[in-house]
């Protein structure tokens, strides 16, 4: 039974983005696309912070706390802000095409189906570190949604921050992510400024 994902294409032409930062397919774009209307400067950092919400499917009290982190932390605080986002265990199970899409990766998570360092996780947030390895828990091996999934994202390329197993279907996380390796579509210094104010 397929899943009606119109509130999803509409909330991305609301957003200007395109569905495909979440996974979906391009075909399904008849809601997609960028607005024409004016918008103020608050306006446009508000829709930035908006954006990277909703394409990494965080609620605001944790996507507060994210920037608490990230402010505290040295370095530029829009990309510290970024790479604890990609971090999270369902990015990076969608990112090793263990899942079609973001939210797939997240139910996927929050179902038990993988674990870190063999260990069993179901906390989407999870921040996955380097040398962390992801597999998935034997017991959930024979699931027709996880292993239509990895069919599907075979030939999905890996991020370079991230190596692939794909015989074992296993991932291990190499690095922690470049700013210039995360491909979605945000300015983040925007946010910064929204926060900041």
């Amino acid at each position: 039974m397929s899943r009606n994902n119109d509130h999803i294409f509409k909330r991305c032409k609301a957003l200007g983005i395109e569905p495909g930062y979440l996974g979906y397919s391009k075909k399904s774009r008849r809601n997609s696309g960028k607005t024409n209307r004016k918008i103020s400067e608050y306006g446009l950092q508000l829709r930035e912070k908006q954006k990277t919400k909703f394409i990494y499917g965080v609620q605001e009290k944790q996507f507060r706390k994210y920037f608490e982190i990230a402010s505290s932390k040295k370095g530029i605080t829009g990309t510290t802000l970024l790479q604890l986002l990609e971090s999270r265990l369902d990015n990076v199970v969608y990112r090793l095409g263990f899942a079609t899409t973001r939210p797939q990766a997240r139910m996927f998570v929050t179902h038990a189906l993988f674990d870190v360092n063999g260990k069993k996780v179901n906390i989407p947030s999870y921040q996955v570190k380097p040398g962390d390895v992801i597999s998935i828990r034997e017991i959930k091996k024979d699931n027709k949604g996880l292993k239509q999934a990895i069919e599907e994202n075979g030939a999905r390329p890996v991020p370079e921050w991230l190596e692939k197993d794909a015989d074992k279907n296993t991932g291990k996380v190499l690095r922690v992510v470049e700013r210039e390796e995360i491909d979605i579509p945000v300015e983040e210094h925007l946010i910064v400024e929204l926060y900041s104010k």
